[in-house]
């Protein structure tokens, strides 16, 4: 999972556009925040390339800065440069929460799908419900950014904004990703408990039928 998100370097790189924004912003004015921004965000995705990291996370952090910046430039407002990941928070969270609510927790669909594993563990009310406290935490967390941030928008904080973007990105993730591994490790556990029992053979009418004929009727072929 550290890898994915690039590593130690990586984790510090998604967090320099938008403290150069804010300091740019606070010294200087929006427009040269925004391309200031932009320019590290392009300097950083360029360093991965140059020395051949995953560019996932750098593309990835290089695609929000850009949308940040754009919708700062529309807004005409530094708080602007915050609002796509205010929303974007209230999306995922809502997302979180209707797949509890539909008996599909993404986390168990996620886990599932990118380790390229069968669904079977739906069958299994325990396993559920662990993968329901996985995705409802990682609901709530996005819910405790979208209501945070967003009074902080309200109230025009953007040096307070930076902050809590900051403070509550990867320190809350790790949080939602212990709670993943968490849920995964008693789903497994659930799943090879299951695959112990060894499930009853049920006979079909025809053995059956076969069966009964061999035990009753060769003692009277036999007189």
């Amino acid at each position: 999972m550290l890898e994915q998100m690039g590593g130690v370097s990586g984790i510090v790189y998604s967090s320099v556009p938008v403290l150069v924004f804010v300091l740019v912003n606070a010294i200087f004015s929006l427009q040269p925040a925004i391309w200031a921004s932009v320019g590290v965000g392009v300097l950083i995705l360029v360093m991965q390339i140059v020395r051949k990291k995953p560019v996932q996370p750098a593309v990835s952090g290089f695609f929000g800065v850009v949308v940040a910046a754009g919708i700062a430039t529309w807004t005409g407002s530094a708080k602007g440069f915050f609002l796509f990941g205010i929303w974007a928070s209230l999306i995922y969270g809502s997302i979180f929460l209707i797949s509890v609510l539909v008996r599909w927790p993404l986390v168990g669909v996620i886990w599932t799908f990118v380790n390229g594993y069968e669904m079977d563990w739906r069958s299994d009310r325990r396993a559920v419900r662990a993968y329901d406290v996985a995705t409802l935490a990682v609901a709530a967390i996005f819910a405790a950014r979208f209501i945070v941030q967003h009074w902080l928008y309200d109230r025009d904080q953007t040096g307070w904004l930076a902050f809590a973007k900051l403070a509550m990105g990867y320190p809350l993730t790790a949080l939602s990703i212990a709670v993943g591994v968490w849920a995964v490790a008693r789903a497994g556990h659930r799943q090879r408990d299951l695959k112990k029992i060894t499930p009853v053979e049920v006979e079909s009418d025809e053995a059956a039928e076969a069966r009964l004929r061999a035990k009753y009727s060769q003692p009277a072929n036999e007189a």
